[in-house]
């Protein structure tokens, strides 16, 4: 496992054991009531039958340790008062050790809070891609952004298939729920998401979900699977979506599409799926200070344009170096796309 996605499981269970332990509140809370009202009733009754304790803090922890089976001193012999050694350790196993036994079930057992888990995890994110639909395409996408290193929540309504489990031995956390309705986007953290994902085969059902991202989250990146060419078209000018309407979408467009890139619709040329990308080079990027016959022939594409300091250069020559904030436009398989994006994280 990847130091970041450790990192992050750290922190969800950080933030689910806290979530456990909110819940835990209420029988530690009645527990406590129940030993510092025991204690005043104790101190009462121990006054009226004379044998009075020292004091109020002594009465509580008489009572306290009666709770545990560690009774102080003598046994009273006061029925009246032998009665808290009897009653307050059925109040300490009947509130707060069932209260522990389910606090340590759920907390060492989380598979069986599935759900709730996946939703720790995705809490921990920031500034990641949320994947509506985990079919083929979903899936693949997925798995595509996962090797680019980018952080993923994916929400699917019908989970438990082969794609859940491997999405989530990749430590992506798969949400059930219909992102529709019912905290589904917030579950995966939509608030604090830059890009949402829709990949299922249902028009109505993405764009539902794209509105409903976009009032949570009104500067997220929507990336939406549209079969309707047309439509998607409209979508883009009316809503600024990157809408991508081939049925046959490559996965890796999709990837590079969220990962930030701005890519075409691919076209069939011979059999061989091609799409135009835009590009800026990074300061980080391995790409800074490579020639343009360099990522030409390592990354099996061509770069058709080269913008630099405000200049465009048409065509440019094998020589010429390529530099951080230089623009490409370049044209290539959706593969060697997305292998190009990878590279300029």
């Amino acid at each position: 496992m990847k130091p970041a996605a450790r990192l992050r499981q750290w922190k969800a269970g950080w933030r689910d054991t806290l979530i456990l332990l909110k819940e835990f509140q209420s029988p530690l809370l009645l527990f406590t009531v129940a030993v510092v009202g025991g204690g005043f009733a104790y101190a009462a009754i121990a006054n009226i039958v004379g044998v009075p304790v020292s004091s109020i803090t002594e009465a509580i922890y008489i009572v306290l340790t009666a709770a545990f089976l560690q009774p102080v001193g003598d046994f009273p012999k006061f029925f009246a008062l032998q009665a808290f050694h009897f009653v307050m350790p059925l109040i300490g196993i009947v509130i707060l050790a069932q209260g522990l036994a389910d606090f340590g079930s759920l907390l060492f057992n989380r598979r069986a809070r599935s759900k709730e888990w996946e939703m720790a995890v995705a809490s921990t994110m920031s500034k990641h891609i949320v994947l509506v639909g985990l079919g083929h395409l979903g899936f693949r996408v997925a798995q595509r952004l996962h090797e680019m290193g980018e952080s993923v929540a994916v929400v699917e309504i019908n989970p438990g298939t082969h794609t859940t489990v491997a999405a989530r031995e990749m430590g992506i956390p798969v949400i059930q729920a219909d992102a529709r309705y019912g905290g589904g986007l917030e579950g995966a953290n939509i608030k604090d998401a830059r890009t949402i994902i829709l990949a299922s085969q249902n028009d109505a059902m993405n764009l539902q979900i794209a509105l409903r991202a976009r009032s949570l989250n009104p500067g997220i990146e929507v990336v939406i699977r549209i079969f309707d060419e047309d439509f998607a078209h409209s979508l883009q000018d009316q809503f600024g979506f990157i809408a991508l309407s081939a049925t046959e979408m490559a996965a890796p467009v999709f990837a590079a599409a969220a990962a930030g890139a701005d890519v075409t619709n691919p076209i069939s040329i011979e059999g061989q799926q091609l799409s135009l990308a835009r590009l800026t080079i990074l300061a980080a990027s391995i790409l800074a200070d490579k020639t343009v016959g360099y990522v030409e022939d390592n990354y099996h594409l061509n770069i058709i344009l080269l913008r630099h300091d405000h200049q465009s250069e048409m065509h440019p020559t094998d020589t010429r170096p390529l530099h951080a904030g230089d623009t490409l436009a370049v044209l290539g398989g959706p593969e060697q796309l997305s292998r190009l994006m990878q590279d300029n994280q």
